[in-house]
């Protein structure tokens, strides 16, 4: 009798390997999830103070901070009645959003400041906790 014998993998080997990549997978993903989570905060937090460079040569050159009305647009675009404006003091041509894809809320004079800049956060709402909470200027 000469059988050839196939090569190959049983049913139970193949669950297994599959309960071992599900474990893995079940360890590995909440880590993951959180990492990108964290990436987002640290973001809004450097893009923040990135505004705050911005927000300061405009002080500079014109003598006071945007008010709450000009908003961050006019590091972009010249502000009726600024004779000493050198900008635009942004890279990019249009003011950026937060991590979440939402707009910054400016104000100023500020509660905390000379002006207040704020990301809502994830949930895009004023207040919250953990990855939810307020991505601020002043801390």
């Amino acid at each position: 009798m000469n059988e050839k014998r196939e090569r190959g993998f049983t049913l139970v080997e193949l669950i297994v390997v599959l309960v071992i990549l599900g474990l893995l997978s079940a360890v590995v993903a909440p880590r993951v999830i959180s990492r990108i989570k964290g990436g987002k905060r640290t973001a809004a937090q450097l893009q923040i103070s990135n505004f705050g460079e911005a927000l300061d040569m405009f002080a500079f050159d014109v003598g006071r901070y945007p008010s709450t009305m000009e908003g961050l647009h006019a590091l972009l675009e010249k502000p009726a009645g600024l004779e000493n404006w050198n900008g635009p003091y942004l890279k990019k041509a249009v003011v950026p959003k937060d991590a979440w894809g939402k707009d910054y809320v400016y104000r100023s004079p500020g509660q905390h400041g000379e002006y207040d800049l704020t990301s809502y956060g994830a949930d895009g709402v004023e207040g919250g906790e953990a990855e939810n909470a307020d991505v601020v200027s002043w801390q």
